[in-house]
């Protein structure tokens, strides 16, 4: 047997607890086929020599959005916008460069340094006529101009789901919030299978350079994340192309699922056509868990929470009754799905965790591995009912960073305890991955993983600090635990033979930096399937 690649010369860190560590790896047809003295007597096509640099398996996100992060790394970014003037200024910018009668679409706008939200007649100052669409930074709300407004009916208005924010005159002030936000979309999207092959491409190559190799698409075709209603059609011709940097579970929304139609002994009652569900797919292009939204976002103000957030901000909201969640639950739960559940609040969360109760007490799937994505707010009393009900949760460590001032002002000081936590999800047996929710934030695994040890917002305020992780426990996130969470840890997440031959080579042992550091720790080099496919090693 010739090996098509031998990489020598690496303190490679396995996350395999049988054989930890290794110098030398050996490649064939994409896959590890041994380490060190299995592949010793080996002929090999190529050679690498690493020079002692440190390997890790490619770095596997739980949960991103390719699509909008490609198309969001066109847009003018107003998220460094301090002022009112500011945003306005950048709009106007943003018009200017962008020919009459094409829409005028920006991203970041973060209404909190702005001590409030922008309206349609601030924008008509600056833009007046122009179809704009600008995109919270949370994803959860947008603001939109009076010509956009004016392409939405009365009807639609009146049959809108909670969300359209109205002024003292009971009209609409542009701003749309979580499902209202359906209503200006349906009259920006679809964009093209193209164009969504153009953003897929230019994110994954972001991912490349992060280290990423494997990422879970959280939430396409329909729904908050959705750019068409045929955007896995998309994924499988960027596959098809050759435009598939990374390798990529597609999450389908709930709010897909529909009446079978099947044999009663089937126990399908809901499914997307075909009966398509969890695992349909290949190594590099499969449908994963199916997402539901059950709240919304702490930026927004519309993670659901049991007290109220500070100011006298509310309670968030909730997208379903409980009935409603319970039986969507149970009827995806029954077909065979792996459930995303998106939750920031603990309320959110109350509901999550009921919900997959019921389904598995009526229908018991032990490895169903369902998912609560953010888990941004979990009460003491909720971990142990979390590890009971077997779920996962899929945090975004970066968000401490970059949100955690206004979190920690937002929940307070005790609450505050509570958020993204690290340390109790390990203790109580609950399973932990890592994830970016990129474009929400940095997509940096480094960068995350220094916030699971450090726990400090930008502010440098300590965010639950009883709350870290070791290193090592921060990288297992974000390798073997993201890929248990995304039921593809026989395939990524471990440097071991038979396992995908996909790496990241680090300029420095994250394990023996100052965790200050580790975000600056240099991506030297990845590979997938044993190509390189960023940098040079």
């Amino acid at each position: 047997m010739q090996l098509d690649l031998r990489i020598t010369g690496c303190q490679a860190l396995t996350m395999d607890p049988e054989r930890p560590t290794a110098s030398v790896i050996g490649v064939w047809a994409g896959r590890i086929v041994g380490l060190d003295e299995d592949v010793a007597g080996l002929p090999a096509a190529r050679t690498i020599d690493l020079g002692g640099a440190t390997v890790l398996p490619g770095f596997v996100d739980a949960h991103t959005h390719l699509t909008w992060t490609g198309v969001a790394s066109q847009l003018v970014d107003l998220s460094a916008c301090r002022s009112k003037d500011a945003v306005l200024e950048a709009v106007a910018g943003a018009a200017a460069a962008t020919p009459d009668g094409r829409w005028v679409d920006l991203a970041g706008y973060d209404q909190r340094p702005l001590g409030g939200h922008l309206t349609w007649q601030d924008l008509e100052t600056v833009v007046p006529g122009r179809k704009v669409f600008i995109t919270h930074v949370s994803g959860h709300a947008c603001l939109v101009s009076r010509a956009v407004l004016d392409l939405i009916s009365d009807d639609e208005y009146a049959g809108a789901a909670p969300g359209v924010e109205t002024a003292g005159d009971g009209r609409p002030t542009g701003l749309f919030t979580e499902d209202a936000m359906a209503l200006p979309r349906a009259v920006r999207l679809p964009l093209s299978v193209q164009e969504i092959v153009d953003a897929i491409e230019t994110a994954g190559r972001q991912c490349l350079a992060q280290g990423v190799t494997t990422c879970a698409d959280a939430g396409i075709a329909t729904g908050l994340a959705g750019f068409s209603p045929v955007e896995l059609a998309a994924y499988q011709y960027a596959l098809e192309q050759g435009r598939l940097p990374v390798r990529v579970q597609v999450m389908p929304p709930a709010t897909m699922l529909r009446e079978s139609g099947a044999a009663p002994e089937d126990g399908i009652a809901r499914s997307i056509d075909l009966g398509m569900r969890t695992g349909l797919g290949s190594a590099r292009l499969a449908i994963g868990a199916t997402k539901l939204w059950l709240d919304g976002g702490m930026s927004a103000r519309t993670a659901a929470v049991s007290e109220p957030y500070a100011g006298d901000a509310g309670l968030g909201q909730l997208t379903y009754s409980d009935a409603e969640l319970t039986s969507l639950v149970s009827d995806a739960h029954r077909a065979g799905w792996q459930l995303a559940l998106h939750a920031i609040g603990d309320r959110a969360i109350d509901q999550a965790i009921n919900a997959v109760m019921a389904a598995q007490t009526a229908d018991p799937r032990p490895d169903a591995r369902h998912r609560i994505e953010h888990a941004g707010l979990v009460r003491p009393d909720q971990l142990q009912r979390m590890a009971a009900a077997g779920l996962t949760a899929v945090v975004q460590p970066t968000f401490l960073r970059v949100f955690g001032d206004d979190y920690h002002r937002l929940v307070g000081e005790r609450r505050s305890k509570w958020l993204y936590r690290g340390r109790s999800f390990l203790d109580h047996g609950i399973g932990l991955a890592g994830s970016s929710d990129r474009p929400v934030s940095d997509g940096a695994p480094l960068r995350a993983i220094q916030q699971m040890v450090q726990r400090t917002s930008s502010g440098g305020v300590p965010i639950g600090a009883d709350e870290s992780v070791t290193v090592d426990e921060a990288l297992a996130a974000y390798t073997t635990g993201s890929a248990y969470a995304c039921r593809m840890e026989d395939q990524v997440g471990v440097l071991k033979p038979g396992m995908c031959a996909d790496l990241v080579v680090l300029g420095d042992d994250p394990r023996h930096v100052e965790a200050a550091s580790l975000a600056d720790v240099p991506v030297v080099a990845t590979f997938l399937d044993g190509e390189l496919v960023h940098g040079s090693p």
